[in-house]
């Protein structure tokens, strides 16, 4: 365990007098997310380390930054307990910091939550030097502002965190996957026709003609939903397999294998679960889709250009991003409306005055 607290704030109060812009980051797992920042001192905060406080009754635990995932993950399963959100990690090396300032969640996402629902509060410094506190560690501590959930996803160009409180929720006793063969169109019309009823489901996933759904909870409540679902059962060591492939995206749709050759990008589209599917005559260039999230989710490997993926986004109701930057040549995510962008521009300018965290890494001029 390591409190480089005071390491971090003479860093950033040199880096505000010598007006020399910081890359944050802990492992770097992430380098390819978001929009390209170089030529800049990078500020790790792989050294700042250690569970601080950890309450299995009260599900709440309390970690720095540098802390990586794995070792949280190991302390919680000690005690039959788990991030709800299932994060992507990267690598083993993937920081608590990370994944905050990222914002990712796995394929539980909108059956638990997603990582900005968990964060019961956190330790910043901002762009002065200054240390600030936010939330706590119970649910209702918000009064005013709340700034914890504010900082996730923000990829770090609001602040630099150094503390964050999660709230955890136990393994579920019983778990299975299921099975279906089904279109695209048929698997987005059948999840949602699940998701209206009481079941236990808490992942589901398309590809290539197969949908493969997860259930989880009690015993009897997996058992019943067995039943009246249907399908294959997956063998348990086959499922663990495939939804720890889905949430470190470590399965074969998300290798380079996938995308072929040339240019190709892998797009992140986020739409009403309820959208049409997408028709490959809609998009050029589509060679490979897989839905999540119940039709909320839903990759693509395409050479088509940017502009023609966001048209086919905005046409369905939702946005898209270009998931990894490596042939980005603007902005990664959508660009904001005008009023929208200028409320980010006045958090900037709050928390980071001076412009030194991460610049342009969530949007151009932030």
């Amino acid at each position: 365990m390591a409190d480089l607290t005071n390491e971090f704030v003479t860093q950033i109060k040199e880096a505000v007098a010598q007006k020399r812009p910081l890359i944050i980051e802990g492992s770097g797992s992430k380098r390819w997310y978001g929009n390209v920042v170089a030529g800049h001192r990078t500020l790790s905060t792989a050294g700042h380390t250690g569970i601080l406080d950890y309450d299995p009754a009260e599900l709440v635990l309390t970690a720095r930054a540098g802390t990586t995932i794995a070792e949280l993950e190991k302390t919680l399963a000690e005690r039959g307990q788990m991030l709800p959100f299932e994060p992507p990690r990267y690598s083993s090396e993937s920081t608590l910091g990370g994944v905050i300032a990222a914002g990712l969640s796995g394929p539980a996402r909108p059956y638990a939550g997603g990582v900005r629902d968990f964060v019961l509060g956190l330790h910043i410094v901002d762009g002065k030097g200054d240390v600030l506190k936010f939330g706590g560690q119970v649910m209702k501590n918000v009064a005013g502002y709340d700034v914890s959930r504010l900082m996730t996803g923000s990829l770090g160009v609001l602040g630099l965190i150094t503390q964050v409180s999660l709230k955890v929720l136990p393994v579920s006793l019983a778990q299975s996957t299921l099975c279906f063969a089904l279109s695209e169109a048929a698997s987005i019309h059948q999840v949602n026709a699940w998701s209206a009823k009481p079941l236990p489901i808490t992942g589901s996933v398309w590809h290539q003609g197969v949908l493969s759904v997860r259930l989880a909870g009690a015993r009897a409540a997996v058992a019943s939903a067995e039943q009246q679902l249907g399908g294959t059962k997956l063998a348990p060591e086959v499922a663990a397999k495939l939804w720890l492939d889905l949430q470190d995206q470590t399965h074969a749709f998300f290798s380079c294998a996938s995308a072929m050759v040339g240019q190709r990008s892998l797009w992140r589209l986020s739409l009403p679960a309820i959208a049409p599917a997408i028709d490959a005559a809609l998009i050029p260039g589509a060679q490979d889709q897989l839905i999540e999230w119940g039709g909320a989710q839903r990759w693509l490997w395409s050479d088509a250009s940017p502009e023609a993926i966001r048209k086919l986004a905005r046409s369905l109701g939702g946005h898209a991003v270009l998931f990894n930057n490596q042939h980005a040549v603007g902005d990664v995510f959508d660009k904001l409306p005008p009023p929208l962008l200028a409320i980010h521009q006045r958090l900037k300018n709050t928390f980071d005055p001076h412009g030194i965290f991460n610049p342009g890494r969530l949007y151009q001029g932030l």
